[in-house]
Formats: C-alpha cells, structure tokens, sequence
C-alpha cells in the first residue's frame, strides 16, 4: 500500500482519487442496447442473455419449481444466518416508519403530509463470482415494509440457466413478487422500458459493475428513478494505538476483495500503527481465496499518516467514504463530527462486515464521494411524501389577500383570479 505521511491540504484531493475508469466506450454500448431493448423488447433481451452470459432461454421467469429446488439447496445453516439478518434489518427499517404530520398553519388552512410507497420497484442483484444474496435482504426487506405493490428482481443466469439458490431462497423469503433471469444492461433496459416478459417499473435498486451503473444512470433519461448513483466499493478507517492492527487489516481487505477498483484507505494519528496494519495485510492477504482481486484493490489504497485528529476528521469529510471505521480513542469526536459518510461503524469490534449482512442498518450506500449528499438506502427510498391542504372559508379569507399581492407581483393574473373569486363570493354572501 502508498504511505503517506502529513499531505498537505492542497494535495488531499489528487491523493483520495478514486480509480474510477472512462466510461465513454461504456455509453456507446449502453445506449445501442437500451434503444434495441425499447424497439424489439423480449428479442432484444434474448439476444444479449446469449452474447454476455452464453445461454439461450426460452422462458425468463423463475417458476415456483425452481425456488423450491432452490430451498432444498440451501443448508439450515444458510437459512438460519438469512433469518438472523433478515429479522434484524426488519426491525431497524420497520423503527423508520413515521406518522402523518398534520399542522394548521393559520385558522382555517390545515395542511399535512403523508407517505405513500412507489408501486413499481425493480431490484438488480448481480450473480456470478460473488452472487450478492444479502442485497436481496437489503433492498427487498424494506420494499415491503413500504408496501410496495410489485418488487421485480432480475438477476443473471449461470451457463445452465439457473441462478444462485442463495438469491431465489431470499427473494422468495421477502416477498419478491417476480424473479426473473436477466443479467446486465438488459436488465435495466427492461426494467426502464417494460417488454413482454420484464415488467416496467417506477425505481431501480442495486448494485452492478461499470455497465449497470451506466445503464441505471441513462434509465433515468427515460423517467425512471434510481436508488443512487454508483461506484466501486470504498471503505476509509480511522484508528490510532487503541485500535487492533489484525482487525483494521481484515476490514481493510474484506472490502478490498469487492473488486480490482475497490479503493481501501488508513488514517492514523500513529506511524507505529500503520506500519503493524501493513504487516498484517500481507500475512492475512496471502490466504485469502480472492488474493488477486484483493492484491491489485491495495494497489489504488493508502495508509496516510496525520499529525492530529482534527486534521484527520477535516480530511476524511473531504473524501466522503461509503463505510466509515472508527477505532480511535476520541471515537465521540469523530461521531460528532464526521457529516460526510455512508454509514460509519464504531469500535473494535464494529466490523464492517456487520453492516454488510446481519447487523440492521442497509449497506447499499453512495460512493464514489456521493455521501456528500446521498443517503443509502433505507425505508423512505421506497417511498414518496405527498403533501395535502384543505382551506375553509376562513382560512382563504386569512391567507387571500398575500396571494393575490405575490401573485400581481409575479405577473400571474389568472393565479390571483383564483383567489378574487372566492373572496368576493364570500364578501356578497355577508
């Protein structure tokens, strides 16, 4: 890993770069695919499921055959780990429900707010290598809870037209109203458009490598809404002599073996520590079964050297990290602190892991600096504020005569007729 050791303010930006790549190429092929998926759909979508994942389907809806195969596939283990977690970020989502707000705000005008959730919600769930069963969990726990009317997951199929039993096992456990075997730009494509087989929905969750995020990012050209914008995983820890070198080692490699651009970085008010850190993440890194993903992600990271904590704190609000480890002794003042983060892990035995399956809080959180001002996802992202007002005579007559003065000053003659109206037949009433 680079050390670096007291950087200047002027260079804390070119430092904390993320290894992102030219999406130019991306976007050719992202929009040829979303304009065919919109002219030939379901032709459209066969096409490339053969090109990208080397299967040909003649049906993309998983039957109620398949999940149940796929729940003898899963050992009691398994299924007792996704109970834990799914019960837990059960209850820290359903905590997230809030009442209807409801205030006269002069005599006569009562206004109020009430949530409703968005009907149509497509979950993509990326496959292979690392099939991501617990953002299943994540996403489709809370869109429950919401009451979202259709929950539509895609997911890619393997080379035998099946997808991970741990996917179909806890989307069937959450309420997934339809699972289907799609993968990749087409997904989303499908998803934006709607074809014979994938239905069309309001908001995109999940996350994907570069051709998804682009293809979610383009989804939204078309009137649909995404979770957030994406890239790859990061995870910054702070720590000085009261953290444990071995457990700020694995946390550092668990996000590192995402993917060869994940980006992992250590602040440190202590050069004795960093230098312990790095030994420990070349003993921990040689057994790791991802070694390679993981080695070349070390690669884009940092353990970066500061003389204080505040200096710390002032540097690591400017990068913005999706996952945010403190292990420090002035842990309060970095809770107090800290305003750009996607959700932030406290002490040594806080794991990020924790908040990646089984803990409570979502993990699907913004990169790539978005913490700035993104949240991750929780109960309101699957939910819209819709706002009422209901005005009696008196109130109209309280608040009247301001509209109609804002309204001439704007120029907006039929805005302030509409007011006039009502006050004059209330005047020749009395």
């Amino acid at each position: 890993m680079n050390k670096i050791y007291n950087p200047k303010q002027d260079t804390w930006l070119e430092i904390l770069k993320r290894p992102t790549k030219t999406i130019d190429d991306i976007e050719v092929t992202v929009k040829e695919i979303f304009k065919e998926v919109q002219k030939k759909g379901d032709e459209a979508v066969a096409k490339y499921t053969s090109i990208f994942d080397g299967i040909a389907l003649d049906n993309y809806e998983v039957s109620n055959e398949e999940i149940q195969e796929a729940v003898g596939l899963i050992s009691s283990e398994l299924k007792g780990a996704i109970q834990l977690a799914k019960d837990n970020i059960y209850k820290f989502h359903r905590a997230q429900k809030t009442d209807k707000i409801s205030i006269e705000t002069i005599e006569g005008v009562n206004c109020w707010q009430e949530k409703r959730p968005i009907q149509k919600i497509g979950l993509y769930i990326p496959g292979g290598t690392a099939p991501l069963f617990s953002t299943v969990l994540m996403l489709a726990v809370p869109a429950a809870i919401a009451g979202c009317k259709e929950i539509v997951l895609c997911s890619p199929p393997d080379k035998k037209g099946k997808i991970n039993p741990a996917i179909l096992y806890a989307a069937n456990l959450c309420g997934v109203t339809k699972i289907l075997k799609v993968g990749g730009i087409q997904a989303i494509a499908g998803m934006t458009f709607g074809t014979q087989s994938i239905p069309k929905v309001y908001k995109i969750f999940g996350p994907g490598n570069q051709f998804v995020t682009v293809a979610k990012q383009l989804a939204t050209q078309f009137g649909v809404a995404i979770d957030m914008p994406a890239g790859p995983s990061e995870l910054l820890i702070v720590a000085d002599d009261t953290a444990v070198p071995s457990f700020v080692a694995s946390d550092l490699l668990s996000q590192a073996e995402h993917g060869t651009d994940s980006q992992v970085i250590l602040v440190s008010t202590s050069k004795k520590l960093i230098d312990e850190v790095e030994i420990e993440i070349q003993a921990q890194l040689e057994v790791l079964p991802r070694k390679e993903i993981a080695q070349k992600a070390i690669e884009n990271s940092k353990l970066i050297f500061v003389e204080n904590d505040q200096t710390a704190l002032n540097l690591i609000n400017d990068y913005g990290p999706e996952h945010f480890i403190i292990c420090s002794e002035y842990d309060d003042f970095y809770c107090n602190g800290i305003v750009n983060a996607g959700s932030v892990f406290i002490g040594n035995y806080t794991p990020e892991s924790a908040g990646d399956y089984a803990s409570g809080t979502n993990h699907t959180l913004p990169t790539n600096g978005y913490a700035k001002n993104y949240s991750g996802v929780n109960l309101d992202s699957f939910m819209k504020s819709m706002t009422f007002q209901k005005i009696s005579e008196k109130g109209i007559q309280n608040i009247g005569k301001a509209i109609e003065i804002m309204a001439e000053a704007e120029g907006l003659q039929a805005h302030k007729n509409a007011v006039t109206l009502r006050l004059k037949s209330l005047e020749e009433r009395e």
